[in-house]
């Protein structure tokens, strides 16, 4: 069965194949590698398989760069058609975009410590400096 074939199975199709019917995916093997690292969640459930079929209906959550993705399937899909025609295949439930000044505020983006430019990696030395710093997080031994 080629990728322009009408599915079979009452709507079902692969997952693999609808993220990159919807165009989440530039490519079906990029859906595919994100399916088997299990990236992918489907109903709360975390995908393994890119073969898993999908149905109208279902929930899948994904991250797209560092933008968390909640999308509703409406519609299998047939093609990987015009970005329009995509749209119509999933309606979108993901939390709005946050810009950068509302990211400062996360404990991932924090500043770290600065070293001048061209000054190489920190020496042995340095390292123990900079760890005689930092608080002890975790109370090992």
């Amino acid at each position: 069965m080629n990728d322009t074939a009408k599915p079979a199975d009452n709507g079902k199709v692969r997952i693999d194949k609808w993220l990159w019917f919807a165009r989440f995916f530039k490519t079906r093997s990029l859906a595919s590698k994100a399916c088997q690292a299990g990236k992918i969640v489907l109903n709360g459930d975390a995908v393994s398989k890119p073969s898993v079929a999908i149905k109208p209906g279902d929930r899948v959550q994904f991250f797209q760069g560092t933008h968390l993705r909640i999308v509703e399937i409406l519609e299998s899909g047939t093609r990987r058609g015009p970005a329009p025609e995509a749209q119509t295949l999933y309606c979108d439930h993901s939390p709005p975009r946050v810009t950068r000044q509302e990211t400062a505020s996360d404990i991932r983006t924090a500043p770290t410590a600065q070293r001048e430019a061209g000054s190489g990696r920190p020496t042995k030395a340095d390292r123990r400096a900079i760890d005689r710093l930092r608080p002890d997080d975790d109370d090992q031994g």
